[in-house]
C-alpha cells in the first residue's frame, strides 16, 4: 500500500497494544429500482501511541459492523513513524486529493494543535507536541491520507546519515 515511500517499516499487529480512534462515520445511500438502500462507511485510525499507526475503511449496513471492519483493515496497514522527543523530527507537508496538511514540530508542552481527523492520527501515533494546519479539503478520508503522506515522508537523523553514507555528526556540521 505504501510502495511510493522509501524506508517505510511495515509492522505486524502481534504483540502491540493498539488503541483505535474513530475519525468519522458517514451514512451512504445507494438508489436502486426498489428505493434507497442505506449503509454506513467508517474510517478508523489505530496506533500504539509509540510511533506505530495505521488507518482503515469499513463499510456495512450497520454502524458497529462498519467500525469493526475498519479496525481490522487498519491493523493490516500498520507503519512505524520516526518520532523525536514527543514531536516530529522536521516540518513536513502532505497531500492527498484536495486535502493539504502542514505539520510543524513544536517544543515540549505545546500540545497537539490540530483539529478533527489530523488530531486523531497524531494522537494515535503518539505525538504530544505538534502544530498543524489543514489547507484545503476537510473531507476526513482525504485528510487522514494526507496526514499519512506527511508522516511517511518524515526521516530521523540516523536515516539521513545512513542514506548519505556519513556520520550523524556530519549531518549537522556537514
Amino acid at each position: 500500500m505504501y510502495q511510493k515511500y522509501k524506508n517505510i517499516e511495515q509492522v505486524k499487529p502481534g504483540g502491540l497494544d493498539l488503541k483505535d480512534r474513530l475519525v468519522g462515520v458517514q451514512r451512504v445511500t445507494k438508489v436502486t429500482k426498489g428505493g434507497r438502500a442505506f449503509g454506513f462507511s467508517a474510517i478508523v485510525v489505530v496506533g500504539d501511541e509509540n510511533g506505530v499507526v495505521g488507518h482503515g475503511l469499513g463499510k456495512s449496513k450497520e454502524v458497529s459492523e462498519a467500525i469493526s471492519k475498519a479496525v481490522e483493515d487498519a491493523k493490516k496497514n500498520l507503519v512505524r513513524i520516526p518520532l523525536q522527543k514527543g514531536s516530529i523530527p522536521h516540518e513536513q507537508k502532505g497531500k492527498y486529493g484536495g486535502a493539504r496538511v502542514l505539520l510543524l514540530p513544536a517544543s515540549a508542552g505545546t500540545g497537539v494543535i490540530a483539529g478533527g481527523a489530523i488530531r486523531a492520527v497524531l494522537e494515535a501515533v503518539g505525538v504530544h507536541d505538534v502544530l498543524s494546519k489543514n489547507q484545503g479539503s476537510s473531507n476526513p478520508h482525504n485528510v487522514v491520507k494526507a496526514v499519512f503522506d506527511a508522516l511517511l515522508q518524515l526521516r530521523n537523523v540516523a536515516t539521513v546519515a545512513k542514506q548519505r553514507g556519513i556520520s550523524i555528526d556530519k549531518v549537522f556540521n556537514g
